[in-house]
């Protein structure tokens, strides 16, 4: 079996939907199917009634089976892997999108993966089909500093891909008409509380203490929005780890930065 992973987000019908990245994980899926003598896909979403909508537009695009796992909405990325991979188990293949629409953490698919005890090969900007289902897939990873990996993955794993790697097929009339009486199986969540998301709060820097400003007008406009120009300073020192460290902090506290003593 070959599961994806989708997320549907919204209340609101003229809103709601899926994300291009999960449209490219359902293809990708779909894909891989072909290449599997007709490898069974099923898609599978975490949430109230709601959801059963985008799956529905799974099944029209290809899909063989639809599932929802039966859980409130907003459930932290650890509580939807753990409900994913109820039917994820037997998977030879797990799809998921990297990003979802309503902007999240793109955590679940490391999850999964943990869920399973499977490998992962995540944040996948192109994705090659062998020609034998005993072959690896050929995956192109992104990494920083616009530099890429490229990886042989063999089944079973999770995959996670964005939404450039492919373009989800369109589903065929006679797709759009099957799905909408195709039954929806419906399974129950994990046993145990499934837990809230943590609330993510923005960064903010640590306070700095500065001295007032002082001297006439247009000094204290210049202290106050640093336009004073200023000479660049640099410094080599070579030190032992402890003394570099108490170096480091010794410099932070000089220029403002609060930092309590260990």
């Amino acid at each position: 079996m070959i599961t994806v992973a989708w997320k549907w987000v919204g209340v609101d019908e003229r809103w709601a939907g899926v994300s291009d990245a999960d449209r490219a994980a359902l293809e990708v899926g779909l894909r891989l199917g072909e290449h599997r003598d007709g490898e069974s896909v099923t898609v599978v979403s975490v949430g109230p009634a709601g959801v059963e909508r985008g799956l529905r537009e799974a099944l029209a695009a290809g899909a063989g089976r639809a599932i929802r796992v039966d859980a409130p909405g907003g459930l932290a990325s650890a509580a939807v892997a753990r409900a994913i991979a109820i039917v994820a188990h037997d998977s030879s293949w797990v799809v998921c999108g990297d990003l979802s629409n309503d902007r999240g953490t793109g955590s679940v698919p490391a999850f999964v993966a943990a869920e399973l005890a499977a490998p992962q090969a995540l944040g996948l900007v192109a994705v090659e089909i062998p020609d034998r289902s005993s072959d690896p897939l050929t995956a192109i990873r992104r990494l920083d500093g616009g530099r890429r990996e490229v990886l042989a993955v063999p089944s079973p794993a999770v995959l996670s891909v964005e939404g450039a790697v492919a373009g989800l097929r369109r589903a065929s009339l006679q797709g759009e008409i099957a799905a909408r009486h195709t039954a929806i199986d419906v399974v129950a969540g994990p046993a145990g509380p499934l837990d809230r998301p943590e609330l993510v709060r923005a960064f903010r820097p640590r306070a700095r203490a500065r001295a007032g400003p002082s001297g006439d007008a247009l000094d204290r406009v210049r202290a106050l929005t640093a336009s004073a120009p200023t000479a660049a300073t640099t410094e080599t020192v070579v030190l032992d780890p402890a003394a570099a460290a108490d170096r480091i902090l010794a410099a932070l506290r000089s220029w403002g930065y609060r930092y309590a003593d260990a």
